[in-house]
């Protein structure tokens, strides 16, 4: 049958009105891609071992109890509590240091958490304790950006159900395997193997006191950061990283991990958490925007071909989980960008709680080694490690980032200031729908200068997409998002 002209003159200019017919967001931009891949880092990945992480494990384990109480116990036996888990750890430090030369400058923060200040911790400390927070730290090698420095954490004291009842029972077996041995071996496992290589930036590995009692080691260590004036532009909290695995289990994930982020920043004051409501960037902290960073990286080293393992990042958007903390939100206090990882599905028979094995088909509680997949812990310790490297290798972030709104109009004009340091060979300008939670589209464009203030416009209305910027080096190290 002969079809009519008219009929194929309508159908051509539907098909033409069909493809002219495009956002604005999407005609003027580039899909985002993964970021290359680093050798280095993947080499760094690479030798990361779940056997080392075994042994790290079953080190903290072998001290009895890592309960904080316990640093004042003068009838402990030899090489028992906390104290003495502090002082490995610290040597684990001193010993990596020894085999790159002295790279890792190894410290102690140590200090009396006092019942008396009325603190709302205090409850929990039935009177004056030692706090030992142990950490190392990585220097950069450029002096413009030495300065800029990436932080990893875990908690190593421990803590079982007894202690939860009557704060008395300081010598108790809770060995803490994976609450949080598991998030101290991924720190010890980073230092490990990132101080092998070099970075423009600072990278501090650390390992806190004083969590189970509520925060307390991190928050001392926090607010030391803020008072020395440390430029901390990302923490990454492993807490709870272990991979359960106990037996019947169906519903655990080993492909990915969970990363909680804030959105409305803590610290923020009420004039800005008014302006963040009246942009819509309830979803664009700087802790929201690591935490993207984290998944992007996970992009780029787990599911390229040739990655060690596909592992991803599930991003959570909200602090932590229900009637749940953790050591990141001190940080978030204090102002800093910090995220937590932890894994799909925990099990609360295997936290807090008494070691018992009942028998008879009951199930076994406490917090032990038998209950740890190493392989996972391994892969978490991978991400932290790629994000760490990343984050310190790449550009810091653009400075006063503005939107220039003087008239309305229908496109849109951003403005910024190099990054300290420096070390930028371009930059992107990415966006992406309101209601997106990733980053879709880039522009790029090329670092001309390093002094004086950066402007590009691009016809695409502001009113209808969230946009950010980032710096890229030469070798493709993306820096973190900053929203304008």
């Amino acid at each position: 049958m002969k079809v009519p002209q008219v009929v194929l003159l309508c159908g051509l200019a539907l098909a033409c009105a069909t493809l002219i017919a495009q956002p604005d967001y999407v005609l003027h931009a580039t899909p985002i891609g993964p970021a290359p891949v680093d050798p280095a880092i993947a080499r760094a990945l690479a030798a990361i071992k779940p056997s080392q992480i075994h042994q790290t494990i079953e080190k903290l384990v072998s001290f009895g109890t890592r309960n904080t109480l316990s640093s004042m116990d003068t009838d402990l036996p030899s090489g028992q509590g906390i104290n003495a888990a502090a002082d490995w750890i610290a040597g684990q430090f001193e010993a990596i240091s020894h085999v790159c030369g002295g790279c890792l400058e190894v410290k102690r923060d140590t200090f009396t958490a006092d019942p008396a200040s009325g603190a709302r911790w205090a409850r929990r400390i039935p009177k004056p304790t030692q706090i030992t927070n142990v950490y190392a730290i990585l220097r950069g090698t450029d002096p413009e950006q030495a300065r800029r420095m990436v932080l990893v954490t875990g908690h190593y004291d421990s803590i079982n159900s007894n202690v939860l009842k009557n704060w008395a029972d300081t010598s108790g077996a809770a060995p803490g395997a994976n609450d949080d041995a598991s998030g101290v071996a991924v720190s010890l496992e980073c230092a490990r193997t990132l101080s092998k290589l070099k970075f423009p930036g600072t990278i501090v590995f650390a390992a806190v006191a004083g969590e189970e009692q509520g925060l307390v080691g991190s928050a001392h260590l926090a607010k030391l950061a803020k008072d020395e004036g440390w430029d901390l532009e990302a923490v990454l909290n492993n807490d709870i990283v272990g991979g359960n695995t106990t037996p019947g289990g169906t519903l655990q994930l080993k492909d990915r991990v969970r990363v909680f982020s804030e959105g409305v920043p803590q610290a923020a004051t009420p004039e800005e958490a008014l302006r963040i409501r009246d942009l819509g960037k309830e979803s664009d902290s700087p802790s929201r925007e690591l935490a993207r960073s984290i998944a992007d990286t996970a992009r780029t080293y787990f599911s390229k071909p040739g990655a060690v393992k596909p592992f991803s990042a599930f991003l959570v958007d909200r602090p932590d989980r229900y009637l749940r903390g953790g050591d990141h939100s001190s940080f978030n206090h204090e102002g800093f960008a910090a995220v937590r990882f932890t894994e799909w599905r925990e099990d609360y028979n295997h936290q807090h709680k008494n070691v018992t094995r009942p028998g008879s088909g009951i199930p076994v509680m406490g917090d032990l080694i038998e209950f740890v997949d190493f392989i996972y812990v391994a892969q978490v310790a991978r991400l932290n490690a790629a994000t760490l490297a990343t984050l310190a290798a790449a550009p810091g972030e653009p400075q006063k980032l503005t939107i220039v709104n003087k008239m309305t109009e229908n496109g849109t004009t951003l403005t910024w200031e190099p990054p300290t340091g420096g070390g930028v060979a371009h930059y992107e300008v990415l966006w992406r729908e309101t209601t997106s939670n990733n980053w879709q589209y880039v522009k790029q464009l090329a670092a001309t200068s390093t002094e004086g203030p950066v402007t590009v416009s691009v016809p695409i209305s502001k009113d209808n997409v969230i946009f950010g910027v980032r710096a890229v080096d030469a070798n493709g190290h993306r820096g973190l998002v900053v929203a304008p």
